[in-house]
Parts: structure tokens; C-alpha cells; sequence
């Protein structure tokens, strides 16, 4: 299996970016990983909200394949603990699928396009967090749940 991480826009804080990337890089000792970068949308000043979400939708569905299970982090999601989310990689894991998906959608979410075409929805939290740090928290959550799974001293209960 592989995991990607699908989120809008770019990092441009270094100190975040430096993060994101020492995660993946502890990551693709366990899986196949990647992020990748859906660029922002020029000239929004234009375009309502709905718009908006509804062109990086577009942008986010040519990224996907058929196979892919998709996971949208969204508010309205399920929480789960470390444990619990361990638990469900490793479930997604055994269970065939070639390409788990997780998407960061834009500023103000997702198009209903990307509602229809989502597996699951997953919330970090019920606090909001800029999408920079979503980033940070997902890639590291997805970190420590391989570290879970293979007994290694990285969580602590």
C-alpha cells in the first residue's frame, strides 16, 4: 500500500516545511509516502467561495484514481486516538488497497464533488488549525501509528 497526502496550497513557513519533511523522511522507512502539492488558485478575488472549493476539487479529482481510498480531514470527521488511528492503517493495510489517500482541502474546505468521492472523513481535532500545520500533525500522526504498530518507543501511553 501506499499513503499520499493530497493538500492545497504550498508551506511558506520553512520551520513548518522542515518538519513536514523530517516526518516523511521517518516514514518512507515503514511505507511507500508522498506528498503532494495541489497549487493554490489564482485570482479568487474573483471567485465566490463555493467557486473556490469547487475548482480545487477539480484540481484534488484529477489527482485520484479509482482504486483510491480517500479520506478527507475535515472538521465534521471521526476522532480517533493514536491507538485507535494505528489500528485503522492497519486495517486499510491488510485490507488490498493499493493507494490510501488523505486530502487537505483549501481555506474553506471541500467542494460536495470531494464529499461524493470520499471514503472516509477523519477530524484531528475540534480546534481549527491552519491547513500549514495540518500537514504537520497528519504526517506525524500517520508517523506515529507505524510507530505503534511496530512496538517501537516512539508513543507513550
Amino acid at each position: 500500500m501506499k499513503i499520499t497526502i493530497l493538500a492545497v496550497g504550498k508551506t511558506d513557513d520553512p520551520n513548518i516545511a522542515n518538519l513536514v519533511d523530517t516526518y516523511i523522511k521517518r516514514l518512507k522507512h515503514y511505507i511507500n509516502f508522498e506528498l503532494i502539492i495541489i497549487p493554490d488558485l489564482k485570482n479568487t478575488k474573483n471567485l465566490s467561495i463555493d467557486q473556490q472549493k469547487a475548482e480545487e476539487g477539480k484540481l484534488i479529482l484529477a489527482k485520484l484514481e479509482t482504486s483510491d481510498f480517500v479520506t478527507l480531514l475535515d472538521e465534521r470527521g471521526k476522532k480517533y486516538t493514536s491507538l485507535k488511528f494505528a489500528a485503522l492503517i492497519n486495517k486499510r493495510s491488510v485490507s488490498g488497497l493499493k493507494r490510501l489517500v488523505f486530502i487537505i482541502g483549501g481555506p474553506y474546505g471541500f467542494s460536495a464533488e470531494l464529499y461524493e468521492r470520499a471514503n472516509d472523513k477523519l477530524s484531528l481535532s475540534d480546534m481549527t488549525f491552519s491547513h500549514q500545520m495540518v500537514r504537520l500533525f497528519a504526517v506525524e500522526q500517520i508517523y506515529r501509528a507505524f510507530t505503534i504498530l511496530k512496538n517501537e518507543p516512539y508513543h507513550h501511553e
